[in-house]
């Protein structure tokens, strides 16, 4: 919901502890105002590369020593410019994991797909119940910065999306930054960050009707209702299972961004 500056507020999320799911509603403590975080999640980075990609196949944007992002731009297609999806991790993972989840999906839609790792164990703004934005915006800044010196991105299909952890960082993300992403994908989110909405973004979030990490109710089925309630155009997917990204949903999600009628 909106507080009285129009920001979207988190109502609940669901987190794990002793081995059990439980919700947490959010103290007014909790949901501080953008004056006082570190950083309001705010990308500058904007596409620019014109004429043809300098990179094909998948490489390391060589930004960090350790956790670096992997940059994978697909050998099938022809032609450029390319859409794009930052795809970020969900906690304890990593981004080669989320090329496991795609498979050959993003190959085959003709996808370029950047996949940072974040600082820690997962996003900042979930290690920080206050909920501020932090290091991880300064590196998904720079790894966007490199990729749009490098690859001809289609401006009009630039997209952010993630897994469980990663979900509720892309939406969040997404929302703050809607004059850059027309695109957001949520796979298993848990909730949404505080944040001041820009711009108008198309959503496709899914998620398990058995989620037992992050129920469907609580999470997933809420944040979609709440999106829609506030004029966003909102794909979601239901699917008959738990915590994961089922190969078919990957591939609708990917057809969705890739199809110009869904602009």
């Amino acid at each position: 919901m909106k507080d009285s500056h129009g920001r979207l507020n988190r109502r609940t999320f669901c987190t794990i502890a002793g081995g059990a799911v439980v919700p947490l509603a959010l103290s007014t403590a909790c949901r501080r105002g953008w004056s006082n975080l570190p950083n309001d999640g705010r990308l500058t980075a904007r596409p620019h590369h014109t004429g043809e990609s300098l990179v094909s196949g998948q490489v390391k944007l060589g930004l960090e020593s350790e956790r670096d992002a992997i940059l994978h731009v697909p050998r099938s297609a022809t032609k450029s410019p390319f859409p794009l999806l930052l795809l970020l991790h969900g906690a304890g993972q990593s981004a080669d994991d989320m090329f496991w989840y795609l498979g050959s999906a993003h190959e085959e839609a003709g996808v370029a797909v950047l996949a940072p790792n974040s600082r820690e164990r997962t996003w900042d703004a979930l290690n920080n119940l206050s909920g501020g934005f932090g290091p991880d915006v300064g590196l998904l800044n720079r790894a966007l910065e490199r990729v749009f010196e490098m690859v001809a991105v289609d401006a009009t299909r630039i997209a952010v999306g993630g897994f469980s952890d990663g979900a509720t960082y892309a939406i969040s993300l997404g929302l703050i930054n809607g004059d850059l992403f027309n695109h957001v994908v949520g796979f298993s989110p848990g909730f949404v960050v505080d944040g001041a909405p820009q711009g108008k973004p198309r959503f496709f979030i899914s998620h398990g009707t058995r989620d037992h990490i992050l129920p469907i109710n609580r999470c997933g089925r809420r944040i979609a209702t709440d999106l829609e309630a506030h004029g966003y155009d909102v794909t979601f997917r239901e699917f008959d299972g738990d915590h994961e990204i089922p190969a078919d949903v990957a591939r609708e999600a990917l057809r969705w961004l890739t199809t110009k009628a869904a602009l």
